[in-house]
């Protein structure tokens, strides 16, 4: 049975979705930089929490929501999503300011983008090419790599961005055949695993209390935010919830400077503001593209 249609609901559970990935986020960090745990046990740990408080869903979906005829490509997306969260955390943990690295990570649109043209063989346009250009200049302005003041570190939300597109690409092309249930199902089943032998050697325990109240704060709210999501597109077209999903940008610049006091400087607003312009233009095209073809 389909959710009855409410951009308004939409539009408040993305918005609740990104006020509950900036309490990740900030709680990831605190866990991480301020209670020594390293990132691969914190991935660990928060994945293996959410997969806890969601079981009861999972068990009742059954054996039938695993039912699929291309087993590897749900494997390649689960390790691109698997690596994609490691890249992540790993930035949380060298301290990558919470407000620069949700800025960076938004440019995973402009790689699914590339990646549909060089994987999917799909008809890049000039208007999507100037739209992936301008994004990438956004996330070159907030790096400023002529500087001198940044590191590898810094890239590490960019690698995040390209291989959770490519974990999107991945679901793409599966959700041509597989119903999202199967690809939800299969996700949720590898995730701890893979993060599991990627954490055996930085240890699989934190070394404290507060570490683990952190940690497993972060993975109810993972489990809560998904949650958020999967009920915002279930209420709204994506097209129409999309734009509220940037909400976090300002929701993580504001938990960033409450929990640690650190302000973006006025180079991440103009990269943010190139890169949600751009994912907005983006957005807006393939929204009528999709419009006219029907």
């Amino acid at each position: 049975m389909m959710a009855k249609q409410s951009p308004l609901q939409g539009a408040l559970w993305m918005v609740l979705a990104g006020a509950a990935f900036a309490g990740v986020n900030t709680l990831e960090q605190i866990a991480t930089v301020q209670a020594g745990m390293p990132a691969p046990t914190a991935a660990f740990l928060q994945y293996l929490v959410a997969f806890v408080v969601i079981l009861p869903w999972a068990v009742r979906r059954g054996l039938s929501a695993l039912a699929t005829r291309q087993p590897a490509l749900h494997g390649l997306r689960v390790v691109l999503s698997a690596f994609g969260v490691q890249c992540w955390v790993a930035g949380l943990a060298h301290a990558v300011p919470i407000g620069t690295a949700i800025a960076l990570v938004m440019t995973s649109p402009f790689f699914v983008t590339l990646g549909a043209g060089l994987f999917l063989k799909e008809t890049i346009s000039v208007e999507r090419w100037l739209a992936v250009s301008i994004g990438f200049v956004g996330g070159v302005v907030i790096l400023d790599p002529f500087s001198g003041g940044w590191s590898a570190i810094d890239l590490l939300p960019v690698a995040a961005a390209a291989l959770w597109a490519g974990a999107s690409l991945c679901q793409k092309k599966l959700l041509a055949t597989e119903s999202a249930s199967a690809s939800t199902a299969w996700l949720l089943l590898l995730l701890a695993p893979i993060n599991l032998v990627l954490a055996v050697p930085s240890g699989l325990v934190p070394h404290s209390t507060f570490a683990l109240e952190a940690i497993v704060a972060v993975g109810i709210l993972t489990a809560l935010a998904q949650g958020f999501l999967a009920l915002a597109y279930a209420r709204a077209d994506a097209a129409y919830v999309q734009p509220f999903d940037h909400v976090k940008l300002p929701l993580n610049i504001l938990a960033g400077w409450f929990v640690f006091g650190t302000l973006p400087t006025g180079r991440l607003w103009l990269g943010a503001a190139l890169i949600v312009g751009a994912s907005l233009f983006l957005l807006l095209r393939e929204h009528r593209t999709a419009q006219a073809a029907r």
